[in-house]
């Protein structure tokens, strides 16, 4: 009987601590579904046919998945790379870079041993690291990833944009050898384009970027992104007709693409057609909530003399960019043009521009702004100083071909 009443306690408490497991379990699983970061709904100009409802059945599964495990960390990780895309497709960044950075810490707080799940994390959360303009991070965050997996393309195209943006050119075009050896697809073939831009092959970069636009699928952001990338190749070496084609191309592959729109929005403006390119612009700002959209509308309000409109926009602009780094986004550089080439506020642009150079000194574009700013305020020394590095690697930039022009004419 006394063994009786053991086994009946036994099994009762075995009950109550299953209970209570059970209750602990499903606590945390209603905390991971409440903590899960919201998709936005999309302007219907971006639905593209079925795309958006691809995108929020993919939502939806794996929100679920959390909620019946909130160890689950390939959920976690799709979330992510749905955040990601989002934020390329919506301009939403405010929203989607940190939110893709907190279910990526999430997944990444814990021990994890799926080791390519973990590889997957890192490599995701790296190119989050490089949207937001913190390149020594994502450096580091790409570094752990490729000890896990040195075999996978797409980590080396982290590893390229990180040392590009902190001015490791040498290293970056190492990289970039590996990475178009192990897969040569989209994503590699722009970043050689862009190394051979950065050494002043501007044909050989041409060709690359075609041949990444060749091997993207039509439609797909990444490769209107890529059509945009050579369009603009074209346009800044001299070729408007050649840009305007891949602009053109862009938009009917994609329909209401806003950065095409603004793309051939900026040829307009430089022909003189504020009228049109104002439009276009305005189609893409209601598309998307890109602060470079209204640096140009900016510019046009200030050449067409509207400067109620213009300081209207200036304003929108600060508190755009305002947003954007209390997310977590820096943008220094992004302030110091707008200070040296909207508002006209030299020492303030150096401000922003001596702050991006603390963080990368070698980096050419840093320093060529630096040198310009320099210039203009009439200290020649430093702008000497500064044009040195900046066309260190034989750019044939046109900015810098013409700041080489005016110290030279000094």
């Amino acid at each position: 009987m006394r063994n009786l009443i053991y086994s009946l306690l036994i099994i009762l408490s075995l009950g109550t601590f299953s209970c209570q497991q059970n209750n602990a379990e499903t606590t945390k699983a209603k905390s991971a579904f409440a903590n899960i970061p919201e998709l936005l709904d999309r302007n219907p100009g971006l639905q593209n046919g079925k795309e958006w409802e691809q995108v929020q059945n993919v939502y939806v599964k794996n929100r679920n998945k959390i909620a019946a495990n909130a160890d689950d960390g390939e959920g976690r990780l799709n979330l992510a790379l749905l955040f990601i895309n989002e934020a390329r497709v919506t301009g939403e960044h405010g929203h989607y870079y940190p939110s893709a950075l907190q279910v990526l810490n999430e997944l990444l707080e814990n021990p994890i041993e799926n080791k390519d799940l973990k590889f997957r994390a890192l490599s995701a959360k790296a190119s989050v690291q490089l949207s937001q303009h913190d390149f020594t991070n994502a450096l580091i965050s790409g570094e752990e990833a490729v000890a896990l997996n040195p075999y996978n393309a797409q980590i080396y195209g982290v590893l390229v944009d990180a040392n590009v943006e902190l001015g490791n050119y040498e290293e970056a075009v190492a990289i970039a050898d590996k990475m178009v050896s192990i897969r040569p697809d989209l994503r590699s073939y722009a970043r050689v384009s862009y190394l051979r831009e950065i050494y002043g092959k501007v044909e050989g970069a041409i060709e690359a970027m075609d041949m990444a636009v060749a091997a993207g699928y039509p439609g797909f952001e990444q490769t209107c992104w890529a059509r945009l990338t050579l369009g603009k190749l074209h346009e800044q070496y001299g070729d408007k007709k050649l840009a305007e084609y891949q602009f053109q191309m862009a938009l009917q592959e994609r329909e209401n693409y806003p950065f095409a729109l603004a793309e051939i929005a900026a040829l307009r403006m430089k022909d003189g057609n504020y009228e049109e390119a104002e439009e276009l612009l305005n189609q893409a700002c209601k598309l998307i909530p890109e602060v470079h959209f209204y640096i140009h509308l900016a510019d046009i309000y200030k050449a067409t003399n509207r400067p109620e409109k213009f300081q209207e926009t200036i304003k929108e602009i600060k508190l755009m960019l305002e947003d954007d780094v209390v997310h977590g986004h820096n943008m220094n550089l992004e302030y110091a043009h707008l200070y040296k080439d909207q508002i006209g506020d030299l020492n303030e642009a150096l401000v922003y521009a001596k702050k991006e150079y603390e963080k990368r000194p070698q980096n050419i574009d840093v320093n060529r702004l630096l040198a310009q700013i320099y210039h203009d305020m009439g200290n020649e020394t430093a702008a000497a100083t500064h044009f040195a590095v900046a066309a260190r690697t034989n750019s044939q930039n046109p900015e810098l071909t013409d700041l080489k022009q005016q110290l030279a004419t000094l």
